[in-house]
């Protein structure tokens, strides 16, 4: 057995709380518990020997392993079929709206023949910082104690005798067809007893998680092409959203390199505004309004919190505080023994100018297709504005928060015209007052972009003033609305953009100077970007092009039809798994050239 599961052999679950990652050989290898930015509980994927896991496997040899979803859910199948038998375990975690989240249920099934199994459960609290005790209540329940001033307790319930060792918790047993095992592990007070039936409470929360989660992706609105793999993205989001917050992480892990050797490796368990604002695009276009509105709630506070115009933060913890804080975790080997191992992300101080055109064009798609947004949310939201029409020129870290020193970038400038092209819009929606001063700063930086970031020489419109470079991020300049999909000088930067970022299907969001980010090393192709690139040439009506890359990049979702941030030379997955932005910018390009295909045969949707 390798020393470690790739990234791409994992599928996820989670409450709405949390997310655990399983492998396909049985092991829940990475989880945060109880919350997306709690310390981890289990974190083999980073550190094999220290970071903890909760892994069941048979003791058969030459063992396959499978995984699948149950159909339009997040309940994970994970098969083991060897010579002696077949058998396989249900995972799932009760989603918080029914239940109050905080398990993690287990249901282990032999389909046919005589299987024998080990269970190990192993917790490694506080990023396996925190020594922690074990008390073994009963030969089914064994309680584990974190040591550090949180304590943290969690309590595994086993329908087969457990034994505790080294503080850890074993069994070994043999199950015949159709038999099963059950297994939860629960956040509880220490003095909390066990006030239900067991083996009752398995059986009804697996029946009412499917039916939740079937009777969420049944809410989704699409009917086009590749529908299995749209409904399979708005799962993922949705299992990245705090159902008690509303807020939305932009991946569940942290310290899953860009580059294995490399030193990118960031915390990414956090809401930034950027990429939740886009999850509600996405989100909203297939009909979940609900999700929308609780994020909109959550970013209304956010703008009550600040104070002073200006100082919206580009990202938050889920529940808005705004200390993040990077430290390097040394005592973890990292993923494939690539190092540092980070939480907190120093970014978070960062200015970067393009989250208020982000988060005033998701308000204004809320506003238009959700609902109405309260005059007291538009105060708020204008005293941004202003404060953008008062800054657009200013120098920022830009979308990828480079650590090189800051710059005028093409994307952060674009994106500030969007803020106030936005809000004008839902002003005149209200009949709000509208400042003269915004559309002339809208027209300014519309000029400014045509005049100072269009280079003649490159034809192309260029990654920052004065650069000599392009940017994946440009992409998106059709996509907002900004330039027509088919204006001569967006065809002429496609197709530069097509020269030095694009290999085969696949793009890389720019080429890396260390001049520039202020950090060494590569990294892999960026998949949203990708998908980016397809929705571009979709609009642009390259429809047999465009449908093909689509294709192929789906063909580099793992075995599940999940994405990390990146891709490698090898198509292995790079960087924190599952991305949001990844599966936000597959479902953006599914509907785009859906539409498109549609409309080019005469049968547009409405």
């Amino acid at each position: 057995m390798e020393d470690y599961q790739p990234i791409e052999d994992y599928g996820v679950i989670g409450d709405l709380n949390s997310v655990a990652l399983v492998s396909v050989r049985g092991s829940i290898d990475f989880m945060c518990f109880p919350d997306f930015d709690s310390p981890t509980i289990f974190a083999a994927l980073l550190d094999k020997d220290r970071g903890g896991h909760f892994k069941i496997h048979p003791l058969n040899e030459n063992i396959n392993h499978k995984q699948l979803y149950l159909p339009e859910t997040n309940v994970l199948l994970t098969r083991f079929l060897a010579d002696e038998g077949v058998a396989e375990i249900t995972d799932f975690m009760p989603e918080e709206e029914a239940y109050g989240g905080k398990e993690v249920i287990r249901r282990l099934s032999c389909i046919k023949g005589e299987m024998r199994f080990k269970i190990e459960c192993c917790p490694r609290f506080n990023y396996a910082r925190a020594k922690h005790t074990t008390t073994q209540i009963s030969k089914n329940e064994v309680i584990f104690t974190s040591q550090e001033s949180s304590r943290l307790v969690l309590r595994l319930l086993s329908s087969v005798p457990l034994q505790v060792r080294n503080d850890d918790a074993h069994a070994e047993f043999i199950l015949l067809p159709g038999e099963h095992a059950d297994f939860m592990l629960e956040q509880v007070d220490h003095r909390t007893p066990i006030e239900r039936d067991f083996n009752a409470f398995v059986e009804q929360s697996l029946l009412d998680t499917i039916h939740y989660w079937k009777d969420w992706t049944d809410k989704c609105n699409y009917r086009g092409r590749w529908m299995e793999m749209v409904h399979r993205s708005a799962l993922v989001l949705k299992l990245l959203t705090s159902y008690r917050f509303g807020s939305i992480v932009a991946a569940p892990t942290f310290g899953l390199p860009e580059e294995i050797g490399g030193v990118r490796n960031w915390d990414y368990r956090y809401t930034w505004i950027r990429d939740a604002s886009f999850t509600v695009y996405a989100l909203i276009n297939l009909g979940y309004k609900k999700e929308a509105s609780a994020f909109m709630k959550w970013v209304e506070k956010q703008c009550d919190d600040i104070g002073d115009a200006g100082y919206l933060r580009l990202m938050y913890t889920i529940d808005g505080r705004k200390d993040l804080e990077e430290i390097e975790l040394k005592h973890l080997e990292g993923y494939r023994k690539t190092k540092p191992v980070r939480i907190g992300n120093g970014a978070y101080n960062q200015i970067q100018l393009d989250i208020y055109g982000e988060l005033l064009d998701a308000v204004y798609l809320y506003d238009k297709y959700v609902e109405p947004i309260s005059y007291r949310f538009w105060k708020n939201l204008s005293r941004q504005v202003d404060w953008v029409c008062n800054n657009w020129h200013r120098e920022d870290e830009g979308i990828w928060e480079v650590r090189g020193g800051k710059r005028q970038f093409l994307y952060s400038r674009l994106l500030c015209w969007v803020a106030i092209d936005r809000a004008m819009r839902i002003a005149d929606n209200h009949s709000y007052p509208l400042p003269p001063h915004w559309q002339q700063e809208r027209d300014k930086i519309f000029y400014d972009i045509h005049e100072n970031f269009w280079d003649e020489e490159l034809q192309a419109f260029v990654q920052y003033k004065g650069a000599k470079t392009v940017d994946a991020a440009t992409l998106l300049m059709p996509i907002i609305r900004f330039i027509s999909p088919t204006d001569p000088q967006w065809l002429s930067t496609l197709k530069r953009i097509e020269d030095e970022l694009v290999s085969d299907s696949l793009v890389y969001r720019y080429r890396p100077d260390e001049s520039i980010e202020g950090l060494s090393g590569g990294e892999g192709t960026f998949s949203m970007c990708t998908f980016w690139y397809v929705e571009c040439l979709a609009r642009a009506g390259h429809l047999d092009k465009a449908t093909l890359f689509f294709e192929k990049m789906i063909g580099y979702a793992n075995h599940l039809g999940l994405y990390a941030e990146q891709l490698g030379v090898k198509g292995e997955h790079l960087g924190n798994f599952p991305q949001a932005f990844t599966h936000l910018g597959l479902i953006s390009a599914a509907l785009s050239l859906n539409h498109e295909i549609n409309k080019k045969r005469g049968n547009a949707e409405l």
